[in-house]
């Protein structure tokens, strides 16, 4: 997909944080609590990045996740010079957030992203033996 064809399908914010490598506001974010359960995606290109069950709340602001599904996600240093770590969609290459030392769990990692980068697929009321029916 060509930067025109982004331009036309995302939204201003999501343009500028996915393609200029912005950050959306910390507690604006539709996905900073984790609610439901299910598989998070890249909302450029749809490839499965983070599951649920690696998100915890950080309270910082932001989703946070401790590890991606394998090949998910790139990691590059950060171009702004900050010493941090960007992580990237390994398939179109669209800015997520970054990655950060000092999460809580035994992976040790923090993969804080923007949700405006995020699509979420719930698991369904089908998947979930005998619930919500």
């Amino acid at each position: 997909m060509n930067d025109d064809e982004l331009k036309r399908r995302l939204t201003p914010e999501q343009y500028r944080v996915l393609r200029q490598r912005g950050t959306e506001m910390p507690f604006s974010g539709q996905y900073v609590h984790k609610t439901k359960d299910g598989m998070y995606s890249c909302i450029v290109c749809n490839t499965p990045l983070f599951s649920s069950d690696a998100q915890f709340d950080s309270g910082t602001g932001w989703p946070s996740f401790d590890q991606a599904l394998p090949g998910a996600v790139k990691l590059q240093d950060d171009a702004d010079g900050s010493g941090r770590t960007e992580v990237i969609c390994a398939t179109c290459g669209s800015h997520l957030g970054h990655l950060f030392d000092d999460g809580p769990t035994d992976t040790g990692k923090r993969y804080c992203l923007n949700s405006v980068c995020l699509d979420l697929t719930e698991m369904g009321a089908d998947t979930k033996a005998g619930t919500d029916r």
